[in-house]
């Protein structure tokens, strides 16, 4: 750390050490969210409560899976599908916040602007939730079949599927 002190001190606010150290936080950014993204499965898979009516035309579970799906309960996605993108994108993404605040912009921030910004944040990443599923759905049907779960890749949650 001493050494990043160090550069900090030297360049200051300089744009090109702002530059530098957006992309070393979002570089631990990145490694938060694929941990979150491949360990939380092991705690949400089992939840099988059904998704409140409010996201069930979002996560239509005909145009996530092809065919049946633990994920799926009484023809509605249940929360172990989405919590496990959701939770990985929104802890990595308020991890992020702060650090690009402190470290990067050296920044106070207020109130309004982090509820903002988790506003914001909850929108996008239900929208990239649903439609990681549904790019995952569509790929199963096609040659890329590979990447995905049904062709025996590895499926959105981290899981390694067996065929």
């Amino acid at each position: 750390m001493s050494l990043l002190r160090k550069l900090d001190t030297r360049f200051g606010d300089g744009t090109l050490w702002q530059f530098i150290k957006f992309n070393l936080v979002s570089f631990s950014i990145t490694l938060l969210q694929l941990a979150l993204a491949n360990l939380l499965p092991l705690i949400f898979d089992g939840l099988t409560a059904k998704l409140p009516p409010a996201l069930r035309p979002v996560f239509r579970p005909d145009t996530l899976f092809e065919g049946p799906s633990p994920y799926v309960v009484d023809g509605v996605v249940t929360w172990g599908y989405v919590l496990p993108f959701f939770l990985s994108n929104f802890i990595a993404n308020i991890y992020g916040y702060f650090m690009n605040m402190k470290t990067t912009f050296r920044g106070k921030g207020s109130r309004r602007g982090l509820v903002a910004y988790l506003l914001i944040l909850t929108a996008l990443i239900l929208f990239s939730t649903w439609l990681q599923g549904w790019i995952t759905a569509r790929l199963s049907a096609t040659t890329f079949a590979a990447l995905t779960c049904a062709g025996g890749g590895v499926v959105p949650a981290g899981k390694i599927c067996v065929v």
